[in-house]
């Protein structure tokens, strides 16, 4: 299997991690109940099937993210483990209650408890995770962290620094401090703001790009019918949150749901694997973060590390495509 070079960094990945957001089970933005059991499975399923890097991040679960990667590894060897990527800039109290800190004292203690948390000396790569919350925003700390997080480089607690949801303006202030390996932005077929800007900046200045939501947080897998969603728990945010799982977007995303199952079956693959390759296609994509809750979740997109869409193929599906959604 081919890997790819993460910007301009030594860490080379392969084209689709694991996301573990889900596995943080309910909370702030969760994905309601989850058996650590099956959360297990899942990590030590997609190593097995090649998948060489694993994201996460402090605010999944609160921290409980972090601590079932950190489980899921355990015995592996440092040759065999897979790269491990997280995230800074939410805290939370005692009662669970989320807030946005991008100050250097913050920045320091949630990478100490990250290492803590994953039981690593050094974090593979470290993001902020949004430059504001809610998204939109001051972002008058983005400097700040970015400083901190560049001086943790250089003392050895962290290989590589990373950004998430950043857009070019502000790729462009932190990079003018250290240099950014990789943007982590949302991106599928149904969400292609990032197109017109973000990502021929990222191709431009040599920053690895690792899309997130390229299933649509599940909507393009193929599975997800009106009545699952209808059945969908309260505490999943998509019910509440996302604009793709209610009419009138929902009718035509699953019409494209419909053209990438006619398409997969060309070449005996998933919608899944189609959405994921999907984005692979753009030339500034490094790699694809795909979320996975059980072993049989990754046996169903794994395909997705080789199979490659063709430009014919690539356009046929655009010219399908609804206009662009949010994320929320």
């Amino acid at each position: 299997m081919t890997l790819r070079q993460l910007g301009s960094s030594s860490l080379e990945i392969t084209p689709v991690g694991l996301g573990t957001w889900a596995i943080g089970g309910p909370g702030p933005f969760g994905w309601g109940p989850q058996e650590d059991a099956d959360s297990i499975a899942a990590i030590r399923r997609a190593v097995e099937r090649g998948i060489n890097w694993l994201d996460t991040a402090p605010v999944y679960g609160l921290g409980y993210s972090e601590t079932i990667v950190a489980r899921a590894l355990e015995g592996f060897s440092e040759a065999d483990r897979p790269l491990v990527f997280t995230k800074v800039s939410f805290r939370w109290d005692d009662d669970g209650n989320t807030s946005h800190v991008l100050k250097a004292a913050s920045i320091r203690a949630e990478v100490d408890e990250s290492r803590r948390r994953l039981d690593m000396d050094v974090l593979d790569l470290c993001q902020i995770h949004w430059p504001a919350f809610p998204p939109g925003g001051p972002d008058v700390d983005i400097e700040e962290a970015w400083t901190t997080l560049a001086e943790l480089r250089s003392e050895g607690k962290i290989r590589e620094i990373g950004v998430s949801n950043f857009d070019a303006a502000q790729l462009a202030r932190v990079q003018a401090i250290a240099p950014v390996t990789s943007l982590q932005p949302p991106y599928s077929m149904l969400m292609r703001q990032i197109e017109d800007g973000i990502l021929p900046y990222c191709l431009e200045n040599g920053i690895g790009v690792i899309v997130y939501s390229p299933m649509h947080n599940g909507l393009l897998t193929g599975r997800m019918t009106r009545e699952r969603i209808a059945s969908l728990p309260e505490s999943d945010w998509r019910v509440q949150l996302n604009p793709a799982f209610k009419d009138p977007h929902l009718s035509r995303c699953l019409e494209v749901v419909d053209l990438l199952q006619e398409i997969g079956k060309r070449h005996g693959r998933s919608p899944a694997e189609l959405a994921i390759a999907w984005t692979l296609h753009h030339p500034a994509v490094t790699g694809a973060i795909v979320g996975g809750r059980n072993s049989g979740q990754i046996d169903g997109f794994v395909g997705a590390l080789e199979f490659r869409l063709s430009d014919q193929e690539y356009q046929e599906i655009g010219a399908a495509l609804p206009e662009s959604i949010g994320l929320m």
